[in-house]
């Protein structure tokens, strides 16, 4: 296990398939289950059509889209960016790190939750989705999030998929 110490947050040991971060303040150890990929970013955007209409020219397609947000991938992959409108209100500015499945998802909250760390509920999404929220030690949003093998579930036609 590769340990190191850093300053002010105290000491981060990484091994295959474990994090484990220590607080200068406390004692609490979070150890992590392995993550499958870094999988979506999620942004605020004033304009949800104006976002789409950028984004897609850049190559990536609607998988679905609503009036208060709309999701975005990677022409040849699952990697995502979530477009937040000025009216959504589940979720702010995140980055979603992703399971193999959901049983890991909520293993990973259990772990979480029994060591101290505040989280959200494990809760369903309407794209077929499953995940629950948390702060790293800076502040910043993550999203522990399990995605079915097939992708999000599209809202969108199978012609605006592959447009």
């Amino acid at each position: 296990m590769l340990a190191t110490l850093l300053p002010g947050y105290g000491k981060v040991e990484v091994a295959p398939g474990v994090v484990r971060f220590q607080n200068a303040n406390s004692l609490t150890a979070i150890s992590m289950l392995p993550v499958q990929r870094l999988g979506h970013v999620a942004i605020r955007v004033r304009d949800i059509d104006r976002a789409i209409c950028f984004y897609t020219s850049l190559g990536m397609r609607v998988i679905w889209k609503a009036t208060d947000w709309s999701y975005l991938e990677a022409s040849n992959s699952h990697d995502g960016l979530a477009l937040l409108g000025p009216n959504y209100q589940a979720a702010g500015p995140h980055f979603a790190f992703h399971f193999k499945d959901r049983k890991a998802v909520e293993d990973v909250h259990y772990k979480l939750r029994q060591e101290g760390t505040t989280v959200g509920e494990v809760h369903n999404h309407r794209d077929g989705t499953a995940s629950f929220y948390l702060q790293d030690p800076d502040g910043n949003w993550l999203e522990m999030l399990y995605e079915p093998p097939e992708g999000i579930l599209g809202n969108q036609s199978k012609i605006s998929k592959s447009a």
